[in-house]
């Protein structure tokens, strides 16, 4: 590695910014990361928002994510409005947005990414460190006014619950956009069942930008440096300065160490918090952010649900205004109704993905009307009475069997967390569920919704290994049970088991004539019928699950799954899908 020396950073001026490019921010190991700072144009001191993630700050989001950014750019053209666009990065700010609010903005490469050098290891102690130092540096330099405000999407908003959990100094409100906050629940394996996407996304958007490609990586598109440092290494070399990310997370299949390091202690996250998930977002998008909310010790915190791709709402004026307003209020003080708002805002979803905008309370919704719909297996009916006893059975590892209801008979509008109480008997060793949550228009064609990366997702999903299947009674609730994940426990070919599975939240207004069908099976939901579509930053065909698979062969493996799942309801086994009816207001 070439030996950059600290040194002073002449302002480059443009575009109505002061911008220091690649600052060097000494870390507490002789590791030096590396930061882009844009400034308003006239001198003082600023409050900070801060961004620390391993997508290179230096990658042009048109460059790195280009289906992302044509989708974005042509179906929201107030996006790129008002902005050049040359400093348009990969899920955080736009700082031509930003700065004219008064705002200096902060982008750091985290370690061994982009022009920061050392070992990638993601959400790792070392880390959750270095973020937290970045903080309190970016706290304590002349152009700050010492109040830092963290904001991202996804990535960098995950790492936000881990360092806020650090309590730094100068840190005074998060904003966490479609983050996870829960590393296995959420992320790594969805009920038990490892998530294919972490490696895959490794290689396609991390790998792709890791420090030491040098003169084999991109260029910066404004200031001509090498995004991936100057240093060029080996493949060997690559290789060692970067944990085998997919492999770690394989050879950790319950909640150990490992996992408890990536998952927050929510008692020690205390500041101001603006929590926004992705009703489309099963897999990654959603269940933090509700779950972050409900968790965080924070006195102050909203939470804010909507709809659309991942990376859409963040950069809209919708979604920018209530940050701008968030921000406003908690590091520069402004008295302007922040602290007046109710604390959950919706889009309320529509079956053709239009939305309504309504604010509530609290979550879930408090005067939600809990309905169970029960499983009929002989009918393959969702009814509201228990039906006569009976038993369906399939493929371990094929696609199920769908319930459902009668037509509504009314508009009815469906929206909060869901859960399913299963009674489920095998030949196999072990069982992995996959619950399917859809809406059937009069024809009884399946509808589909713009998910937060599938362009074709079902109204909602959920996951669970039977082996798995023991609760963690202090945190579980009826509508949200939660599995400890610490240990397998027997699963016996014919005994009949009685499991809680948690599908993530919804939100649907239903039209009349319309059903709700669940798919109960042991595969992950693809729907054939739907064109090939394919997006520059992930590996597999969009089929409805988007890359939020689970496919893994070791962690599948045939020789434990195979075998027949049978089903049983009735009188004294009552299935249910337990679902959250919102009353219209009065």
């Amino acid at each position: 590695m070439s030996d950059t020396p600290a040194y002073d950073i002449v302002p480059d001026h443009r575009d109505g910014m002061r911008v220091l490019w690649d600052v060097p921010i000494p870390q507490d190991d002789g590791v030096v990361l590396r930061a882009d700072v844009f400034l308003p144009e006239d001198e003082g001191r600023y409050p900070v928002l801060l961004s620390y993630g391993p997508y290179a700050k230096g990658l042009a989001f048109q460059d790195g994510y280009p289906t992302a950014w044509q989708t974005l750019s042509e179906q929201h053209p107030d996006v790129a409005a008002g902005s050049t666009n040359q400093y348009q990065n990969w899920e955080v700010v736009d700082p031509e947005k930003w700065i004219p609010h008064g705002y200096a903005v902060v982008r750091v490469d985290s370690r061994g990414c982009g022009r920061s050098p050392s070992v990638v290891d993601h959400f790792s102690a070392r880390e959750t460190r270095d973020y937290h130092d970045c903080v309190e540096w970016a706290g304590t330099q002349p152009w700050s006014d010492g109040n830092v405000g963290l904001s991202g999407v996804s990535y960098f908003g995950m790492n936000q619950w881990l360092v806020a959990a650090t309590q730094p100094e100068h840190l005074r409100a998060i904003c966490v956009w479609e983050g996870a906050s829960d590393f296995y629940r959420d992320a790594s394996h969805h009920g038990g069942i490892l998530s294919t996407f972490w490696q895959h996304w490794y290689d396609k958007q991390v790998k792709t930008v890791q420090y030491g490609l040098g003169g084999r990586g991109p260029r910066h598109p404004v200031t001509g440096l090498q995004v991936c440092g100057d240093d060029d290494f080996t493949d060997e070399e690559m290789a060692a300065n970067r944990v085998d990310f997919g492999g770690d997370i394989r050879a950790h299949p319950f909640i150990d160490d490992y996992h408890r390091t990536r998952i927050p202690d929510w008692s020690r996250i205390t500041v101001p918090l603006l929590s926004a998930g992705n009703w489309g977002g099963q897999g990654l998008h959603l269940r933090g952010n509700v779950e972050g909310f409900l968790q965080a010790a924070s006195e102050q915190k909203w939470l804010e649900l909507h709809g659309l791709e991942h990376w859409t709402t963040y950069y809209t004026d919708y979604g920018r205004e209530i940050q701008l307003a968030f921000f406003d209020h908690f590091l520069k003080g402004a008295d302007n109704g922040w602290d007046r708002r109710p604390r959950v805002q919706l889009q309320v979803r529509h079956v053709d993905d239009t939305f309504t905008e309504r604010f509530e309370d609290d979550w879930p919704i408090p005067r939600t009307r809990w309905q169970e719909m029960f499983l009929d297996p002989a009918a393959r009916r969702l009814s509201e009475t228990v039906p006569a006893g009976g038993t369906v059975e399939f493929d371990a590892m094929g696609n199920g069997v769908t319930f459902e209801t009668s037509p509504f008979t009314e508009t009815t509008e469906i929206t909060g967390p869901l859960a399913a109480r299963l009674w489920v008997e095998t030949t196999a060793a072990d069982c992995d569920l996959f619950l399917t949550l859809k809406v059937l228009d009069e024809s009884g064609r399946h509808l589909t919704f713009v998910g937060a990366v599938d362009p074709h997702a079902p109204a909602t999903q959920g996951w669970l290994r039977l082996s798995h299947r023991a609760l963690d009674p202090a945190r579980s609730l009826p509508y949200r049970p939660v599995h400890r994940h610490e240990s397998a426990d027997p699963v016996e070919p014919g005994v009949v088991y009685e499991v809680e599975v948690e599908l993530w939240p919804t939100s649907l207004v239903i039209p009349p004539g319309h059903r709700l069908a669940l798919t109960v099976g042991g595969r992950d939901f693809a729907d054939p019928d739907l064109p090939e579509i394919r997006m520059s930053n992930f590996k597999n065909q969009m089929r409805g699950s988007g890359p939020f698979l689970h496919d893994d062969p070791v962690d599948r493996d045939p020789r434990v799954l195979t075998g027949r799942t049978t089903l049983h309801a009735g009188p004294g086994r009552p299935a249910r899908l337990l679902v959250p009816i919102i009353p219209a207001a009065s």
